[in-house]
């Protein structure tokens, strides 16, 4: 079975080698635009968004054990208590889905549930306190208030379902994870995590649209704050950790950087070359997309959710794009269904959570997805 899949992927390889017209403008300029994209992310979300949240999930594989993880996140723990904290988490952490996904790595191959799990990885870059605020703000109260609850609404929903789903799976996955590790120091280190956490806040911070607020007054201090944060995170791993769990930490960094770095990589290329920068073409042209999301009927909704769900969206970006798009003619409904799709998936973040639970799951989890921001943005649109 190794040696089809490896024929069949030169033999796609070479197709789209043979085929591609790599002289034509659009081609050659949506080639371009992919790498256009890619370096975007790499300066504005590698060094303050990936790399703190890749030292986070090893820190979570050193530090925190399989038992601790399993009682709050696992198959027996309060559900109550596991969804309720999986499904707000994204109101602290302005993160996009693809530098959740570390932090999804990590609790997952620690022993958390697969559906407080999916919670999570879907309410961290969905509701993000700075996103609802700013949505409000410039598409309206009423859409804001709409994004936020659905949000947390879909994330425990879509995390039950799976759970329902794939409760044979999980309970082979939850018994072999059983192992209990006795935790030292446990006040410092939540004290550690905080501090990691923190650098992830603050270097991600965006400016408001408004001055003279707390969010103003943190940004204008974020680079600071960001400093300190820093520096505790080092002096503290000194105490927190020992020589021995220090280097296992740099070592299980690396490995969730091989693992998902890569993947991250391939999928926004792949995201630019279709679909372009904002206000720039990718292969496919921009005024296809104008002409689908028209209106509020079920063909332009369901659009909207599948391409926010391959679409990469920087944390914050959709809005103005969705200003946009609503300006040329877009309906209210597609517009809800493409902020509860695009911000929590994405064709990146898509190869990365396949490598951590596998193909059959990461299909399932994407089309609740879309199937549920559809729904929604239906219901809302003909409100």
């Amino acid at each position: 079975m190794k040696e089809i899949y490896k024929f069949v992927s030169l033999a796609a390889l070479f197709a789209v080698l043979y085929f591609t017209p790599f002289e034509s403008v659009s081609v050659s300029s949506a080639i371009l635009e992919g790498f256009y994209l890619l370096s975007e992310y790499v300066r504005q979300h590698t060094l303050t968004c990936l790399i703190p949240a890749l030292f986070i999930a090893g820190a979570i594989s050193v530090l925190i054990s399989q038992a601790s993880v399993i009682k709050y996140f696992g198959a027996d723990a309060k559900r109550v208590a596991a969804y309720g904290v999986a499904s707000v988490s994204g109101a602290v952490l302005a993160v996009c889905s693809c530098t959740i996904l570390p932090l999804f790595a990590g609790i997952y191959k620690r022993g958390a549930g697969l559906g407080p799990a999916i919670a999570f990885v879907y309410s961290g870059p969905a509701i993000n306190i700075l996103a609802i605020v700013l949505t409000a703000r410039v598409l309206g109260l009423e859409m804001g208030l709409a994004r936020g609850i659905l949000a947390i609404l879909f994330s425990v929903i879509i995390g039950v379902v799976m759970a329902f789903l794939f409760r044979g799976e999980e309970a082979e996955r939850q018994a072999l994870a059983m192992r209990d590790v006795k935790a030292e120091n446990v006040l410092l280190q939540i004290l550690f995590f905080v501090a990691m956490t923190a650098v992830l806040i603050f270097a991600t911070w965006a400016k408001p649209a408004v001055g003279g607020t707390l969010f103003a007054a943190i940004y204008d201090m974020k680079w600071y704050l960001t400093f300190l944060s820093l520096c505790a995170v080092i002096l503290m791993s000194f105490y927190v950790l020992n020589a021995d769990q220090r280097k296992l930490w740099i070592e299980e960094t690396w490995g969730y950087a091989k693992q998902i770095i890569p993947l991250l990589f391939i999928g926004v290329l792949i995201a630019g070359f279709l679909l372009g920068r904002p206000g720039h073409e990718g292969v496919i042209p921009s005024e296809y997309i104008y002409m689908l999301v028209g209106g509020n009927g079920f063909g332009a909704t369901l659009f909207a959710s599948v391409a926010g769900a391959l679409m990469y969206f920087a944390t914050l970006t959709e809005i103005p794009i969705l200003q946009g798009l609503m300006g040329a003619g877009m309906g209210k409904g597609p517009a809800l269904a493409l902020l509860l799709s695009g911000p929590a998936l994405s064709l990146p973040s898509m190869l990365v959570i396949r490598s951590v639970i596998g193909l059959k799951k990461t299909v399932a989890y994407v089309l609740l997805v879309v199937i549920m921001s559809c729904t929604a943005g239906m219901i809302y649109g003909n409100m």
